[in-house]
């Protein structure tokens, strides 16, 4: 039960982390020693993976929402001044969440039932 309410609660604040340096001005958006690509594609996929293992009973809308969720979430850098929306951003977003996906149906395939 405590692990089920941790799991949501990494879920959205991973979301909301994403929100915001997808959104936030260019000059505080946080930097790191990884490339840009594999950094949106690993948040995507950590975000994913946390949304299916802590919504298992909601698997599609899961998926469905974190891969379109990667277009919508690109689109909102229109409303940044110091920021853009790129086609190939979304794409590697949207491939970050598809693989995590797969990796919490997997994670879901293999543990156990939790109890309601």
């Amino acid at each position: 039960m405590v692990l089920d309410r941790l799991l949501k609660i990494a879920a959205w604040l991973s979301l909301a982390a994403i929100l915001f340096v997808t959104v936030s001005p260019i000059g505080i958006r946080p930097h790191d020693v990884m490339s840009v690509r594999y950094d949106r594609a690993l948040a995507f996929t950590a975000m994913a993976l946390l949304f299916v293992v802590a919504y298992p009973r909601h698997f599609w809308a899961c998926a469905i929402l974190v891969i379109l969720g990667a277009a919508t979430i690109e689109l909102l850098q229109y409303f940044s001044p110091t920021r853009h929306a790129r086609l190939e951003d979304a794409s590697v977003k949207a491939v970050g969440a598809t693989i995590g996906v797969a990796l919490g149906f997997a994670a879901n395939w293999i543990r156990p039932p939790r109890s309601s």
